[in-house]
């Protein structure tokens, strides 16, 4: 990667106070999504593995300078800007990866992990992660969500303040980029990913499906515990959709309820599922937990919903329609045409869900407040919305 370039945040690195190496990496700005697919798995491996090769190289030098053994360095994590596009499945899985290639191969070299400015969906992202990281390795983790970490116990603790980034508040002016999204004439193509293990654990954990004008596609999945969190990733491959989220009390097909398990999703044979009955009326037999969002062709969306009651719910696409046109004027047959065919085209959509259970996602929220106190402020504050109300968090 190259530092120059925009959206290729990259790292950079000073040293504290204590005589550890600083490593800065301000992942929420990242298109961890552009940077998968235009680099691959491995080669971001690759980048991270060099990272700590130089991570050792500046301990060596450090414990010349200093005059006594520096094994570790801090890395310095900064949170801001990340959101559901984060959670990208082929991009949780390298990080799960890289994560598990780190600790094999360089025990003990992290000293601590400052991690800042932790949005609300980042009890969602630390849920997946979380249980493959080592246990010696999370207690090294200190938290802080907001504004937290320029108070009482904050990185004035660990790091000085002259080496303390200028976008932290502190006195460095660090070149660090903000980052910004991969352009997609960077990605590679299909034939360059067919051999690689990107292409294959995307073609099994997501499905596709062909939308039409009156007939959407609809999965259902049913919830036993309130507060549990259902998660989406989809691609809108061709043609514009309009994606919804329904609840219902009771499910769309009786005949099917007794193959429906706690935190299942059936989709019921066919290519186009649909679970809402023509004669269910909106506000009696079921309601709209979202609302409704217009996906245009080629764009990537990932969200989640913090659910508020037990039930079924139901994920729906739909053929998104162009409005009629408002001009007083008759139309030319060329736009009549174009309109046409437009209207005839089918939607695609690759899409995969997942369901983070209610004890799962309590376990984390418990997880994160044992990290740093200063958490405990964003934790009651996610979970006061998911008890009181649904929490929707969506990124394209």
């Amino acid at each position: 990667m190259d530092a120059r370039h925009p959206w290729a945040n990259d790292l950079t690195s000073s040293v504290q106070y204590d005589g550890r190496p600083l490593y800065v990496l301000r992942l929420g700005q990242m298109d961890t999504k552009g940077l998968v697919r235009a680099l691959g798995e491995e080669a971001l491996l690759r980048y991270v593995l060099s990272i700590n090769e130089e991570g050792l190289r500046r301990c060596e030098e450090n414990t010349k300078v200093f005059g006594r053994p520096i094994s570790s360095w801090t890395c310095l994590v900064d949170l801001e800007g990340l959101n559901m596009r984060h959670l990208w499945r082929p991009g949780v899985k390298a990080l799960l990866r890289i994560i598990e290639v780190v600790e094999a191969n360089y025990p003990e070299t992290l000293g601590r992990l400052l991690i800042l400015r932790a949005p609300r969906v980042f009890p969602v992202l630390w849920t997946l992660v979380s249980p493959f990281i080592d246990d010696n390795t999370r207690r090294k983790f200190l938290i802080y969500a907001g504004n937290d970490y320029q108070g009482p116990g904050g990185l004035l603790d660990y790091i000085d303040k002259e080496i303390i980034p200028d976008f932290l508040s502190g006195e460095c002016m660090c070149e660090v980029p903000e980052g910004g999204l991969v352009p997609k004439s960077l990605y590679r193509t299909a034939e360059e990913l067919e051999n690689e293990d990107l292409k294959l654990w995307t073609e099994t954990i997501y499905q596709s499906a062909s939308v039409f004008k009156g007939a959407p596609h609809e999965i259902l999945i049913q919830i036993v515990d309130a507060s549990s969190v259902i998660t989406w990733d989809f691609d809108v491959c061709k043609g514009d959709i309009v994606f919804n989220i329904y609840h219902s009390k009771r499910s769309p097909q009786p005949a099917k309820k007794d193959s429906l398990g706690a935190h299942s999703i059936t989709s019921p044979g066919g290519n186009n599922v649909q679970l809402i009955d023509k004669v269910w009326q909106l506000g009696r037999d079921y309601s709209m937990v979202e609302s409704p969002l217009i996906c245009k062709e080629g764009e990537s969306v990932q969200g989640s919903h913090v659910t508020r009651w037990p039930g079924f719910y139901i994920l729906q696409w739909k053929f998104h329609s162009m409005p009629a046109c408002a001009a007083s004027s008759l139309p030319r047959v060329d736009d009549v045409l174009a309109s046409l065919q437009v209207s005839s085209h089918k939607c695609k959509v690759m899409y995969y869900t997942e369901v983070i259970g209610s004890e799962d996602f309590r376990g984390s929220m418990t997880s994160l407040e044992s990290s740093h106190s200063g958490f405990s402020q964003l934790s009651a504050a996610t979970t006061s919305s998911s008890q009181s109300h649904s929490s929707s968090m969506i990124s394209r």
